[in-house]
């Protein structure tokens, strides 16, 4: 079994194995509100099982780091089975996606490592966080009513 892909997203979600994400594909953050902040968003993988490797339990692990890994942002790991569906043809590999959902605990600005792994295979995306202007919520004005 092998890591096919790993996409970074502010949204995702699966249904029917169907991958619908939002703001998909990022590989820099600015980040507006200083810091130490937490920025919700997904992790979207896909992982393929060849068809001797299905009906089998398989280990997977999901990890955000810094860079040089001595700060872990979130783990996920778990494992994966895959069956042979009715009418699949003889050797057919088959997709299997994952997504998890975090509210990503930054400390600092940076690079930063999403790592998908299997007992055979493993995969990085990278991506670097930004420090903007630090913008403070400003109130909107409120509204006198005249009587």
């Amino acid at each position: 079994m092998h890591v096919e892909w790993i996409i970074l997203a502010d949204y995702a979600e699966l249904s029917n194995n169907k991958l619908y994400l939002m703001g998909g594909g990022w590989e820099s953050l600015t980040i507006n509100t200083g810091f130490p902040t937490a920025y919700p968003c997904a992790i979207a993988v896909a992982f393929v099982v060849p068809w001797e490797e299905t009906n089998r339990s398989h280990n997977i692990d999901v990890s955000i780091t810094s860079l040089d890994g001595a700060e872990i942002l979130a783990t996920a790991s778990g494992q994966l089975e895959v069956g042979r569906p009715p009418g699949i043809p003889h050797g057919h590999d088959q997709r299997v996606q994952s997504v998890i959902k975090i509210a990503l605990g930054l400390q600092r600005a940076g690079v930063y490592l999403a790592k998908a792994r299997t007992e055979q295979d493993e995969r990085e995306v990278r991506f670097i966080v930004i420090e903007g202007p630090n913008l403070e919520h400003v109130a909107p004005p409120t509204m006198k009513q005249e009587a």
